[in-house]
């Protein structure tokens, strides 16, 4: 297919462009059950998802480099706009946007659609409050073939620009639940068929331990950033783990740790298959 060498697209009303600059701000993602996906990759992964996409925001300068959207969202009949550099910057929150942004629809699932008899493999983020690394979790769940990510309801918000942008697009691969107790979410997985392990740097168990019991259906339990799992959060697991560091690193970043985790669980299962 030939590029043209001109691009003519609709511009936006005001009213359309404070609307999109508006969900920048939580109150506004959860009162109207949208929200912002910013760069090419996440957008394409979103206009692929049907239903997901109201709209879509490209920069002028960078129209013609994004034909593929343009023609990916003129074809999901999406809405689409040429926007200025200065407009497209009111709508984003990074220091250098990449000059496509799309309004999403709030696309999370309710526990019991994601956590049956056939779950093989799941993250729960209990109280992980960093945007990027919830991101960063679920496009590693979504790497190695998790059933789902449930984040709990002291968690991070899910739509926060930063998580989204985190999951490059992975957001709209896999089941994300959110708002879950984690008493609520963990006694799900259990009933289930899952066995619960939770990650504490602390536990005399760590993945090399770890033979058959990788093999079975797994839920895997991450804490916060900066004190792990508490005492009674770690009571609820069937045992705790902890990733072997033979370096000299006190620690692993909570991300890091989630992406060796589930590789294992992922590796193991599909050996045993």
């Amino acid at each position: 297919m030939s590029v043209p060498s001109t691009l003519e697209l609709p511009e936006p009303t005001q009213g359309v462009l404070r609307a999109a600059r508006a969900l920048q701000r939580r109150r506004e993602r959860r009162e109207t059950g949208k929200f912002l996906v910013e760069g090419r990759q996440a957008v394409r992964e979103a206009l692929a998802t049907p239903g997901a996409v109201e709209a879509v925001f490209f920069r002028w300068s960078e129209a013609l480099d994004n034909i593929d959207l343009v023609n990916a969202a003129a074809a999901a009949g999406v809405t689409y706009y040429g926007v200025s550099e200065q407009n497209l910057a009111t709508i984003t929150d990074t220091v250098t946007p990449q000059g496509v942004v799309a309004v999403a629809r709030d696309i999370d699932v309710a526990l019991s659609e994601v956590v049956d008899d056939g779950a093989r493999l799941v993250v729960i983020c209990a109280q992980v409050r960093d945007p990027g690394n919830a991101g960063t979790v679920i496009r590693c769940a979504d790497a190695f073939g998790a059933d789902a990510v449930i984040l709990s309801s002291d968690s991070v918000e899910v739509y926060n620009p930063k998580t989204v942008r985190a999951s490059v697009g992975s957001i709209f691969h896999l089941p994300v639940v959110v708002g879950v107790e984690l008493d609520e979410a963990i006694a799900a997985c259990r009933a289930a068929g899952m066995q619960i392990f939770a990650t504490d740097g602390a536990s005399g168990t760590d993945l090399t331990d770890l033979r058959a019991e990788l093999t079975q259906p797994t839920a895997w339990v991450m804490g916060n950033e900066s004190w792990g799992l508490p005492i009674e959060h770690l009571a609820l697991a069937d045992r705790t783990v902890a990733v072997p560091i033979y370096g000299k690193a006190e620690s692993l970043n909570l991300a890091t740790a989630a992406a060796v985790c589930l590789y294992a669980s992922a590796s193991a299962q599909r050996a045993s298959n």
